[in-house]
């Protein structure tokens, strides 16, 4: 079914992540308080229906004793899409101010299934992540793995994306990345398409950069995802066109760009 796809492609989408290491990053982005909001479209037999909402909201909070930057994703279906899939995602994480990870959770209720993913960091010469999984089936489970650099989950790598410079990308540039959760580290594909201007929920136009989530399946890439930022600083995503088994998605920032 294609609706837990967008809690994950919210976020995954955006990170044209290049070599980091977890070095402190100045933000010149975003600011405490920013809240973006989102309508998502699915189209079912060539009729597309409001699939549900998705919220995302950035604070200033302390963790731990310091200074930290508070992200949560929220998404819901709708009434309508309930009665065949009903979903409600959250997803928080807590970073420093110069955007190093600090802890990440998400807690997923799919149809039936419930699960939730945890991560906690700790820095020694290097990253560490303890990663906690608690399954739809009520089993837990917990790994360690270490990294000098590049460990990242989905919310901290979105805000740090955003603070990246995509200053002299040619189109075809693609870039891997890493992303961790509960049950481990994975990589993906990001691939730069150009520059198109895209309408927002609002009616208005704005200059985006388009870029394409890939996978490889059984050798072969397979686009996931294609989506659309703000040629500008701030990098907020106007638009996400999923490409799912059964038919296919959209999101659209409905609020929080101005």
């Amino acid at each position: 079914m294609f609706m837990p796809r967008f809690s994950f492609w919210l976020i995954a989408m955006l990170c044209y992540v290049s070599a980091w290491g977890q070095q402190p990053l100045k933000n010149t982005a975003f600011k405490a308080g920013e809240r973006l909001e989102y309508k998502l479209y699915f189209n079912w037999k060539f009729l597309w229906l409001t699939a549900g909402t998705a919220t995302m909201a950035i604070t200033q909070e302390k963790y731990n004793g310091q200074e930290a930057y508070r992200c949560a994703l929220t998404t819901q279906t709708s009434k309508k899409i309930d009665k065949y899939f009903r979903m409600r995602d959250t997803l928080l994480c807590y970073t420093t101010t110069s955007l190093v990870p600090l802890y990440y959770r998400k807690g997923a209720s799919e149809g039936k299934r419930y699960y939730v993913d945890e991560l906690l960091y700790t820095y020694n010469n290097g990253c560490t992540v303890t990663m906690r999984e608690l399954t739809s089936k009520g089993e837990r489970h917990e790994k360690r793995q270490s990294s000098k650099n590049n460990i990242y989950d989905m919310l901290s790598v979105f805000l740090r994306a955003r603070n990246f410079s995509t200053a002299g990308w040619k189109e075809g540039r693609t870039i891997l990345f890493p992303i961790a959760d509960g049950n481990g580290i994975s990589t993906a594909r990001l691939r730069y398409l150009g520059k198109e201007k895209v309408k927002a929920e609002n009616g208005k136009k704005y200059a985006c950069l388009k870029l394409a989530y890939i996978e490889t399946d059984d050798g072969e890439e397979k686009e996931i995802v294609r989506f659309f930022v703000t040629d500008d600083t701030r990098h907020i995503p106007i638009r996400l066109d999923l490409f799912l088994k059964f038919g296919s998605a959209k999101a659209f920032l409905s609020s929080g760009i101005d």
